[in-house]
């Protein structure tokens, strides 16, 4: 049986990249990338490298977004960037709530969920991240942690739900050397899935985060209610990144 919503690899660089190496990586990603295929492919670039995506992305099949947005249209403002910004480079997508964001920057749901209504109104797909950290899974309070960082992006209602995608990031798994199962995984994805589908947006892609590689993607993806994968260090690898997009 196919799969009922298209599948999305997207790389998250994270505050990686020079000049010389993304004209490299994303060179080697463009000739590994298969047009009009059943995955979306796009990458997440820091900032000052959205000029040099664009220009070399315009025409491919590989997408590319910003990993924060500001909730301002403009003003005074120094040091951040308006989602209006984002789109005259191109991007499709932007990160919202990523958990690095959260735990450094203080960033609450509330105000995640603000941010990704500010990149709706300019045109753009939020990728509004979510999930616990070892504490509060250990604690056996995964679902109340995700469903709480959810409520204020749920209220935003189903058109807005239809337009974005959300990004299952367990905590415990990035840089832990633990992992998520796909059994695990499925089973947050299973209780997003049913909280989109209250709020009449079921078909809302949910992708999976946390030390995604071409070795575990596969039986990642076998899961019903994993639509892709949000990935972080093996995005840099534009082999590792084509193998996981495959999978």
């Amino acid at each position: 049986m196919s799969h009922p919503r298209k599948r999305l690899v997207m790389g998250n660089w994270k505050m990686h990249g020079s000049l010389q190496d993304n004209a490299a990586l994303l060179g080697a990603l463009l000739s590994g990338a298969v047009r009009g295929g059943d995955t979306e492919l796009a990458v997440c670039v820091p900032f000052p490298y959205l000029s040099q995506t664009q220009a070399l992305l315009s025409g491919s099949p590989v997408s590319w977004g910003a990993q924060d947005v500001s909730i301002h249209e403009r003003g005074a403002y120094t040091g951040e960037t308006s989602a209006a910004m984002l789109a005259d480079f191109g991007c499709s997508w932007v990160l919202c709530g990523h958990s690095e964001r959260r735990a450094m920057h203080a960033e609450s749901s509330s105000l995640v969920a603000a941010k990704a209504s500010s990149a709706l109104a300019c045109g753009l797909s939020p990728v509004v991240c979510v999930g616990e950290t070892l504490p509060e899974r250990d604690a056996g309070n995964a679902e109340r942690v995700i469903g709480d960082q959810l409520d204020p992006v749920l209220a935003l209602g189903a058109g807005a739900l239809g337009r974005m995608v959300i990004a299952y990031e367990p905590v415990w798994a990035i840089g832990t050397g633990r992992t998520a199962t796909p059994d695990q995984a499925q089973a947050v994805h299973a209780f997003i899935r049913a909280a989109l589908s209250r709020r009449g947006a079921g078909q809302t892609r949910i992708l999976y985060g946390g030390s995604v590689k071409a070795a575990n993607a596969a039986a990642l993806f076998a899961q019903p209610d994993i639509d892709g994968a949000l990935v972080g260090g093996a995005s840099l690898v534009a082999d590792e990144f084509l193998k996981i997009a495959a999978a």
